[in-house]
């Protein structure tokens, strides 16, 4: 299946063009520039580079959050537009879970984290078993502290991914490391491996409607909710 895959969840914007487990042509993007300027541009480069047409597209792929509650709705509202005017399959995946897909190795614990403000971190717990990613511990909001003990709690070796620089400065116990810095950022890639996956042609025949999976809700939310309260 010819999959046209977008990540915009965090600062990374990266897109990618897979056919069933091969990657055509990745393109990740992380200098600064926002996902409104950069997105449009680097899908149609690589659809010209691949010289691959709108129409052989088969699925369209998005990866739906958490994150960016701003490169979210870019993203699904460029999957959205996409899969519309291409009379294409929409399928969204889950951030985390696609962070996993980074590193496809059994015998370890994937912790795939995203920045969720205020010192905290979106976190859920992964293992490769027997070629499928299983979760071991469903997605929380956590501290630092928090992180690492519930990873501490599996007794098993672990790398985290994602947004994890912060991470680098903590005492992380020998069995906990962080992921390689070429696969610990999302990738549309994997994006596009698991929506393969998940897809279910029955069931995503809906292209408008997807919700972002944001877990909380955004700074300018929660003012507006508490200038309400004051009034």
């Amino acid at each position: 299946m010819l999959t046209l895959a977008i990540d915009t969840a965090t600062k990374v914007c990266s897109v990618a063009l897979c056919r069933d487990q091969e990657i055509l042509a990745e393109y990740n993007i992380s200098m600064g520039m926002t996902h409104s300027e950069g997105l449009l541009p680097q899908l149609e480069q690589l659809l010209q580079r691949t010289k691959i047409t709108k129409e052989e597209i088969e699925l369209i792929a998005v990866s739906m959050g958490p994150g960016s509650f701003t490169g979210l709705r870019i993203g699904l509202a460029t999957a959205e537009a996409m899969a519309y005017t291409w009379k294409c399959p929409l399928h969204g995946v889950n951030t985390l879970r696609a962070l996993a897909y980074n590193l496809p190795l059994e015998d370890l614990v994937f912790s795939p984290v995203l920045d969720a403000q205020k010192g905290n971190y979106y976190q859920a717990l992964y293992q490769w078993q027997d070629g499928q990613l299983v979760e071991l511990a469903p997605l929380q909001v956590v501290s630092k502290a928090e992180l690492v003990e519930r990873i501490k709690a599996l007794g098993q070796k672990a790398l985290i991914l994602g947004e994890c620089r912060k991470l680098a400065a903590l005492e992380l116990p020998a069995a906990i490391r962080l992921a390689p810095q070429a696969l610990v950022m999302p990738k549309a890639s994997s994006v596009a491996l698991l929506a393969q996956q998940e897809f279910n042609p029955e069931a995503d025949k809906k292209i408008f409607g997807l919700e972002p999976y944001y877990v909380r809700k955004s700074e300018a939310e929660e003012l507006w909710e508490k200038r309400q309260k004051q009034q």
